[in-house]
């Protein structure tokens, strides 16, 4: 019974200004908060809700205890061109000591306008001192991924931020591509190095797969290209 009421708030939210907006209320030990942004990403930033349209929205509640659930969906399917998708998680986040906490947690993605099946992932995270590390495993129609994620702060003197993601993907069903040989998986990379120079953001990003030439048809993983690729982006917050 909780799914449409979820949906009829983030239905309302999408009705209005589709700019990011987040509503936050206290309502004794739970706080709620629910709008057109996501409220929340899990294992320390290692999944991050995804938006597909104009009309999304969602609600997170979470406790003092630190149990949380929530709804978001990124797309409510209102055009030809999209469809429907409903993402439930729920989790548990906590610290130990002040430089030492976890997090754990599932979600579920359901398609109701679709005949695919349903999936899941898990996903769990651990902070010590300034380094974050997060593991995620899905379970989709056709295929299994695992992503290990760690982020480890700034290095010393140069005073750049490093994160690294690497990921491994299997299909259930082998790819064929155009020389008749078959893909059963694959494995991708990145990483990035970060820096604030007069207020703007700078990241540079060196990514890359296992797969290459021919079997880059094959790929369907966390980066944009199959091939490496170095990115550099420069990004600046206007307020």
């Amino acid at each position: 019974m909780l799914k449409p009421s979820l949906l009829a708030i983030a239905t309302l939210l999408a009705t209005q200004d589709v700019s990011a907006q987040l509503l936050q209320r206290d309502l004794g030990n739970y706080n709620l908060q629910f709008g057109t942004s996501p409220a929340r990403t899990m294992a320390q930033g290692l999944v991050k809700p995804a938006t597909s349209d104009t009309v999304h929205g969602g609600l997170d509640v979470s406790s003092d205890s630190g149990w949380y659930f929530g709804q978001w969906t990124p797309s409510m399917g209102l055009t030809a061109a999209t469809s429907m998708e409903i993402d439930t998680y729920t989790g548990f986040k906590n610290s130990f000591t002040q430089h030492l906490g976890y997090e754990v947690g599932v979600i579920h993605y359901t398609f109701p306008d679709l005949a695919t099946s349903d999936s899941h992932e898990v996903y769990a995270g651990l902070t010590i001192l300034n380094t974050r590390f997060g593991a995620a495993f899905s379970d989709d129609p056709g295929r299994h991924d695992s992503t290990l994620f760690a982020d480890l702060g700034k290095l010393p003197l140069l005073d750049f931020g490093v994160r690294m993601k690497v990921g491994n993907h299997q299909l259930d069903t082998p790819y064929t591509i155009g020389d008749g040989s078959e893909v059963r998986g694959f494995s991708d990379w990145s990483v990035q190095l970060s820096r604030a120079f007069m207020g703007v953001d700078l990241n540079l990003i060196y990514s890359g797969s296992s797969l290459g030439g021919a079997s880059c048809e094959a790929y369907s993983g966390q980066n944009t290209s199959c091939d490496g690729t170095l990115l550099l982006q420069a990004q600046r917050s206007l307020f």
